[in-house]
């Protein structure tokens, strides 16, 4: 009786999620018809600074020698231009090699390159689906949800000397478009860490291709686009919602619809190289100040905040996660110290450009100390085999700093927010958390039960006994 009331269960959530993605598909296809009547422009991103000092003005301060030359001159600061490009850069650094490298670490030598093949090529999906529509979707008028999937499909419009027609108007166009793609990229691929060693390559890929359309695009216009949260006034200044948390949410679904990996439980599953996670970690570290820093969209003071909170945070970080280790196992781990790298870096990203030096280090010191009992304790009780601890150090990661966001951006301590009410910021925080968890999970389940009915999810216990480097990918990282 009992199993007849669990599988009536399961089909009724089953229909559930399928009927949320569809009426989530419906919104995005009645956006995209009424924004391109609308012709709207994309608004300004809250959390963006247009360029400290425009040509323009510096220009009219000039002697009129050439009226010529003035008019040719670029409607940007080139002092912005090579910051960004530099910025994209390092996001580029943090997925390859960074999070490559770091998961690869994670997982046992037989699924060493199947990890890495999965960060690759994801991250190349996603950058073509971005050109394609994403980032339409994102910037485009539309809805609450969801802009418009036609407006700048494949980039239409944009031209080499086009500058002014992305929400950064002091940048050229393919610049915004290219430092916005590694976002979309890095937040899908960090997914891939949670079902690590088990999962089929064409569940990865399709999984990928509408995870990124339901799950990122929505998000990214919500908070970023002129969407719901946007418009209450969540500040995220660099992705702790709309990257970590939504990531590291879909990444503990994820492990939960695919299982636990063959021996989790009975047999130590250890990772095969930490020298390899250890240097992926300070990859990312590198990395994300590309991630951070690079949202400010300009070389000036907002930038520089961003930059000085994340090098602070994580450091406070790794200090809070090795004294943790040190209390309660006797001994510190470099494992554990390259992940409080992690966990500070996402901690600090949501209000790395709104706190200050102070701020930042609390924020890193404390998420540093919740993360690892989002990898031990918490991760028991959920009984999920997250194998590379996405939720435990990247979904809650996000949540404490996101939640911290709301009470050290004000100016009274040390933050930028002048007259900021702490106590209604930390609402806002609170439900935009809120928001981003229910809608990565039901639409991650939604997509999850989708591909399982079309391609699968898991490998043969056979193959998942031999090693996906071998069976899926045929070849071998380490000569026997």
């Amino acid at each position: 009786m009992r199993t007849e009331i669990f599988t009536g269960l399961k089909a009724r959530l089953g229909g559930l999620c399928l009927s949320f993605l569809l009426v989530v598909i419906a919104a995005g296809v009645f956006s995209t018809a009424s924004s391109a009547q609308e012709a709207a422009q994309p608004q300004p991103l809250a959390t963006q600074s247009a360029p400290a000092e425009p040509l323009e003005a510096a220009a009219a301060a000039a002697p009129p020698t050439d009226v010529a030359t003035a008019e040719a001159a670029p409607a940007f600061e080139r002092g912005d231009v090579a910051w960004m490009l530099t910025a994209t850069l390092l996001v580029l650094m943090m997925v390859v090699p960074g999070v490559a490298l770091f998961y690869g670490g994670l997982v046992r030598a037989k699924n060493v390159l199947s990890v890495l093949s999965q960060v690759l090529v994801v991250f190349s999906l996603v950058l073509m689906l971005w050109v394609a529509y994403g980032y339409s979707a994102v910037f485009s008028a539309g809805n609450q949800f969801f802009g418009s999937f036609t407006e700048f499909a494949f980039l239409k419009g944009f031209t080499p000397d086009s500058v002014g027609n992305t929400p950064i108007a002091g940048l050229p166009d393919f610049l915004f478009v290219a430092f916005q793609s590694t976002f979309a990229g890095i937040t899908t691929v960090l997914i891939v860490g949670a079902f690590a060693e088990r999962i089929k390559f064409r569940a990865v890929l399709l999984f990928s291709a509408l995870w990124f359309t339901l799950s990122y695009i929505p998000m990214a216009h919500i908070v970023w686009g002129g969407g719901y949260l946007g418009e209450m006034g969540a500040i995220d200044f660099a992705g702790g919602t709309v990257v970590h948390i939504n990531a590291g949410v879909a990444g503990l679904v994820a492990a939960w619809f695919v299982g636990k990996r063959l021996g989790y439980g009975q047999t130590a599953l250890k990772p095969h190289n930490l020298p390899l996670t250890w240097i992926g970690a300070m990859l990312l570290w590198v990395g994300w100040f590309g991630f951070n820093a690079g949202s400010a969209a300009a070389a000036d003071t907002v930038a520089s905040l961003a930059f000085i909170n994340t090098v602070l945070a994580t450091a406070a970080a790794v200090l809070g996660w090795t004294l943790v280790e040190a209390v309660t196992k006797g001994h510190p781990s470099a494992l554990g110290a390259a992940s409080g790298a992690v966990a500070g870096l996402v901690g600090v990203t949501p209000a790395c450009g709104t706190v200050g030096p102070l701020g930042a280090i609390v924020i890193g010191f404390v998420t540093g100390i919740v993360c690892v009992w989002g990898v031990t304790g918490l991760k028991r009780l959920l009984k999920a085999d997250d194998t590379a601890d996405v939720f435990g150090v990247h979904g809650v990661g996000g949540i404490v700093g996101a939640v911290l966001t709301g009470v050290f951006s004000a100016q009274s301590l040390g933050g930028t927010k002048a007259d900021l009410d702490i106590g209604h910021q930390l609402w806002v925080q609170v439900v935009s958390v809120g928001f981003t968890v229910l809608w990565s999970a039901v639409i991650t389940a939604a997509i999850l039960l989708v591909v399982r009915a079309l391609v699968g999810l898991r490998v043969s216990e056979e193959a998942e006994r031999t090693g996906l480097d071998v069976t899926t990918h045929g070849e071998t990282a380490y000569e026997a």
